[in-house]
């Protein structure tokens, strides 16, 4: 008896040492988040947004609202390229599986333009959304794996769309990046005569001073 006892506690330490970063039992969410931003000064607003799921079932994301935010100040030029990283809201996409592809539409506020784009997601990125969640991070294996998986959408003037997953350290992994098409009916689908997000004055400031960093995202 006691060699039987033995025999699985030796199962019991190979099997933890196999998988020991397996998050099998930390706390986890069912769900994945997406979440718009911007440069810092360019200024938009996301008036839509999709999701169509591996299993090619469509969910209505609705609007990520206004993206581009900040002032740290006009000693440099922070809207050139992608800084600061990305984090801050969550937004569950309720009912979804892991993404196939993402729709957006949203207005360059600073431009005065309105974009839409479907972005694919490859399947890198998958697995990168379902490891963040089932694996803990080599580097600190003592804390839980991420609670949610979590994807980014960047959205700058010129229609650039770049994609970030966060992985399993909540390091933000670049996977994905597109070009977006002009909307042809214009803000709103054209149901605000035109009418953009107003730009704030933080903004016009920036822009006066610095132009839009074109082609550095």
């Amino acid at each position: 008896m006691r060699a039987f006892l033995a025999f699985l506690g030796l199962i019991a330490l190979y099997g933890c040492q196999a998988e020991p970063l397996s998050a099998k039992h930390d706390p986890k969410n069912r769900w994945w988040s997406l979440e718009f931003f911007g440069p810092n000064y360019m200024t938009g607003w996301v008036e839509s947004s999709v999701v169509e799921d591996i299993n090619g079932k469509l969910f209505d994301h609705g609007s990520g609202g206004i993206i581009g935010n900040g002032n740290p100040g006009y000693s440099t030029e922070t809207a050139r390229g992608w800084v600061g990283g990305v984090g801050g809201n969550i937004r569950g996409v309720v009912g979804a599986d892991l993404p196939k592809r993402i729709y957006v539409r949203w207005q360059s506020v600073v431009e005065s333009q309105t974009y839409r784009a479907w972005i694919e997601i490859p399947e890198e990125a998958r697995k990168i959304m379902h490891n963040s969640t089932h694996r803990r991070c080599p580097q600190a294996p003592e804390r839980t794996a991420r609670y949610m998986a979590a994807a980014y959408l960047g959205l700058a003037p010129g229609g650039v769309v770049q994609v970030w997953i966060v992985d399993s350290c909540g390091d933000a992994i670049k996977v994905a990046r597109g070009k977006a098409e002009i909307e042809p009916l214009g803000p709103h689908l054209g149901k605000s005569g035109g009418n953009y997000y107003p730009q704030p004055e933080v903004s016009k400031r920036y822009v006066k001073k610095f132009g839009i960093p074109y082609g550095s995202w």
